[in-house]
């Protein structure tokens, strides 16, 4: 497996992040994975307030801050999904949060309720107990995952991702 990307996405708090986080967790012994993280209110922050690498982040320069164990990016210019690949490097699975617009093979995940809107860019959604799926008009065409079997959402995974390179 190499070179392979899948998309998560969903509305705020329907746990996106916990499922890649559990889902790179299980795979990370045996592939190199990547995440991007789609920040659509730009609002995330790195570092902390008063440290060099926060200070040289402030200038609006690229950063990158090299240490033994890992070397951190900062950048302050939009990079499109190849510019952000060329700087991974190698990797197995590459693993996008958000971007619901790029051309891969996505999981959305909700809880309580399902938006519908999702579906268009959609080829499987993961759901809980917490959403009556009978309430609902799910295209023939989407998997429908439970989101709490992070086995069988691997599995679909590893049959479904996209060679991107």
């Amino acid at each position: 497996m190499k070179n392979l990307a899948v998309a998560f996405s969903g509305p705020s708090n329907s746990g996106k992040t916990s499922l890649i986080v559990k889902v790179s967790n299980f795979l990370k012994d045996t592939y190199q994975i990547a995440i991007v993280k789609h920040d659509p209110g730009d609002k995330a922050t790195f570092d902390q307030k008063g440290k060099d690498s926060w200070k040289f982040e402030q200038t609006g320069a690229e950063v990158i801050v090299a240490s033994p164990t890992r070397t951190t990016f900062f950048s302050q210019k939009r990079k499109d999904l190849d510019e952000i690949i060329r700087v991974f490097g190698d990797f197995d699975l590459l693993i996008v949060e958000g971007l619901k617009t790029l051309p891969l093979p996505r999981i959305s995940i909700f809880r309580n309720k399902i938006d519908e809107s999702y579906f268009e860019y959609s080829n499987a959604i993961a759901i809980d107990d917490s959403i009556d799926i009978t309430k609902y008009k799910i295209p023939d065409n989407l998997d429908v995952l439970d989101l709490n079997d992070t086995n069988y959402i691997i599995e679909w995974i590893l049959k479904n991702s996209k060679k991107i390179r």
